[in-house]
């Protein structure tokens, strides 16, 4: 037993690996100590002036040897070193080769002078000699700073050119390779479509392509070509990329994926480099797909910026990139997908078919949608029993898939903050308070007149809105203050479409309503409005030059979709028509605001009603709302349609069976 602890013991001191530099390290300590231990200084002392003319007096020396015209290296004669005065003079490694004393005689001239003077006064028998010696030590630590340099260039170089721990991609020699990050056999994509939520007509296209790549004989066989490309494009956060990702794992091919800035560079002919490695690597291991984010990094139209001039490297590189994709033939498998959220301003070239056959596109997630995505993000998560998902996909209209997933995560995060052993239905719509309305700040300090005042700004809001038939239906109203608003309102609006006339005119009477609700109380009017009338003035613009709703202006629109106007500095229309349009802006906007004024001061009493339930609660809800003005006028009067259509669907279903 003992002797297998040994053995273990032994296994498991780790030997140090042997490194080329030690012998550096080695070659260096023994230059030094051969210099060191050489050095005459260990054998010889320096004598002052009247000691060397003792010495030389009593023609004790056997030889002097002037070293660089500087100091003199005096020998002792055999016989005369036995002397005392020199044998405690000799130093530790001193030997008949080396000098005894070494002697700073000054000036060259009136030293060897005094060797004559004495050598002919006194009969001496010594030798002289010159010589030049060179201290390599010293001529090293001259020459060090350019020592250092050029060690240091040479690192540098050798790390450039592949020889550092760098990776590849980051050397200056292989500065012109693609950064794509490739997935294939060994590093494989587990997303597939089932992980996608929503976006059935996206994954029906590119289910398509992924057919392609597995079984291409199927369509080649009837004289179809396997598509070159294809361009996902949408706002952001609707599931683009990961689109792309399930494309990777459900293709099984292998997957080169990279961000349209990767092909981006400060050196001119990067651009165009990588972007020949990346399809030269595709190629290579066809069926492959590219998939390149954020194309408009490189896409962008070009001759639009003429301040950079006719040579600009972005150009460059797309004009690679044109080729590349029209260059390869169709037997090779390569597709490429790409994304962007501004497709407007995508070259018309990188449009046209043979390089992007197919541009899908991924919206925004409707209410089903929704629910599909919300099933998928609450997987995670520990459930409060009463949790209704269905209600959680109409309180999220305009959501994209990343903000339910945001959502999600922010509804965990309140339940943990309050020590809760699962995520209960209250913390989601805390979640949907703090993404859309922003952090509750009840430490504010407001004074209670402004306090009133927003109370009634609030609730004049949730007045029209009740009263109005295409304004959207409240959910709930507070005047806590949130992020940069003092105050705030939610709202259910209805999933339209088209939007007609009549619904933008109610819901810019509703905007306005906070504000005429303070003139009607106060009879004065604050700065608190001006998000409503940002919002109010979109809309009136909107509906004057764009959707041509205004009888005045008639059925024109003055709106680009394209984004790629010929003309960016000048008007589309005249200066009298640019007056029309300011003065029917004005007109829309005077016109509901009086109209807010009118509905407020019929329903005077429950506004004042609802400003101080408001004040006592700071927060209230769509049945505080139904106490005071009952059920919504064209809510009762639509409610015996829809009993008439259940009851006609029913009959329906019975006939069926």
């Amino acid at each position: 037993m003992g002797q297998d602890k040994k053995n273990n013991s032994s296994k498991n001191i780790k030997t140090p690996k042997f490194n080329f530099y030690w012998i550096y390290g080695i070659v260096i300590a023994l230059f030094i100590g051969y210099q060191f231990f050489n050095s005459e200084s260990m054998s010889s002392r320096n004598l002052s002036q009247n000691e060397f003319k003792t010495i030389l007096s009593d023609n004790d020396i056997d030889k002097i040897v002037i070293v660089n015209r500087d100091v003199a290296d005096i020998y002792i004669k055999s016989d005369a070193s036995e002397k005392e005065k020199h044998k405690k003079n000799k130093g530790s490694l001193y030997s008949a080769n080396t000098p005894m004393y070494y002697y700073d005689f000054g000036d060259l001239q009136n030293f060897e002078k005094e060797l004559e003077e004495s050598k002919t006064a006194n009969s001496l028998d010594f030798d002289t000699a010159n010589v030049e010696k060179t201290n390599i030590l010293e001529q090293i630590f001259v020459y060090l700073p350019f020592i250092f340099l050029i060690g240091l260039w040479i690192y540098f170089m050798r790390r450039m050119s592949g020889g550092g721990s760098g990776g590849g991609g980051g050397q200056i020699f292989n500065i012109g390779k693609s950064k794509a990050k490739l997935f294939d056999q060994d590093q494989k994509v587990k997303t597939s479509f089932k992980d996608v939520a929503g976006l059935e007509g996206a994954k029906e296209e590119v289910q398509e392509i992924v057919d392609f790549l597995k079984s291409p004989e199927k369509y080649t066989s009837l004289g179809g070509k396997i598509p070159k490309g294809a361009l996902l494009v949408g706002p952001p956060g609707t599931g683009k990329t990961l689109l792309a990702k399930a494309v990777a794992g459900e293709a099984e091919v292998p997957f080169f994926s990279l961000s349209g800035s990767d092909f981006v560079e400060m050196f001119v002919g990067v651009g165009a480099s990588r972007v020949r490695d990346l399809f030269k690597q595709a190629q290579q291991k066809s069926p492959s797909i590219i998939f390149i984010d954020e194309i408009d990094a490189i896409g962008r139209a070009r001759g639009k910026n003429n301040m950079t001039g006719g040579n600009d490297e972005r150009e460059n590189t797309l004009n690679q990139l044109l080729t590349e994709m029209d260059g390869f033939g169709t037997d090779t498998n390569v597709i490429v997908l790409a994304a962007t959220n501004r497709a407007d301003v995508l070259d018309k070239a990188l449009m046209r078919a043979g390089r992007f056959d197919r541009q899908i596109y991924v919206d925004l997630p409707d209410l089903k949608e929704r629910e599909e995505i919300f099933q998928v993000h609450l997987k995670p998560l520990k459930l409060d029993k009463g949790l209704d998902v269905e209600f959680l996909a109409q309180q999220t209209p305009g959501f994209s898939g990343a903000d339910i997933a945001n959502l999600c995560n922010e509804a965990a995060l309140i339940a943990a903050r309050s020590s809760k052993k699962s995520v209960e239905h209250q913390d989601f719509l805390d979640a949907v308070d703090r993404i859309v309305g922003g952090l509750e700040k009840k430490n504010k300090i407001i004074s209670p007149k402004e306090k009133k005042t927003i109370a009634f700004h609030e609730a004049g809001h949730a007045t029209a809105s009740w009263m109005l038939e295409h304004a959207a239906p409240l959910v709930k109203v507070t005047i806590v203050p949130r992020g940069q608003s003092l105050g705030a309102a939610w709202y259910l609006p209805e999933e339209r479409q088209i939007v007609q006339a009549e619904q933008m005119l109610d819901e810019m009477c509703a905007t306005l309503a906070g504000r005429a609700a303070e003139k009607l109380i106060f009879n004065k009017i604050s700065t608190g409005a001006l998000n409503d009338l940002e919002k109010v003035m979109r809309q009136a613009r909107a509906m004057v030059t764009i959707y041509g709703l205004n009888d005045k202006i008639g059925n024109l629109t003055y709106y680009d979709s394209t984004g790629q106007q010929d003309y960016n500095f000048t008007k589309p229309y005249s200066e009298q028509t640019a007056q029309v349009i300011d003065k029917e802006i004005s007109n829309i906007v005077e016109e509901q605001y009086q109209r807010a004024i009118d509905i407020l001061n019929t329903n005077k009493e429950k506004l004042i009603t609802l400003a101080e339930h408001l004040l006592e609660k700071e927060v209230i809800f769509k049945k505080d709302l139904e106490t005071i003005f009952g059920k919504r006028p064209f809510e009762i009067e639509a409610e015996p349609a829809k009993e008439d259509e259940k009851i006609e669907k029913e009959q329906k279903e019975e006939g069926n069976i």
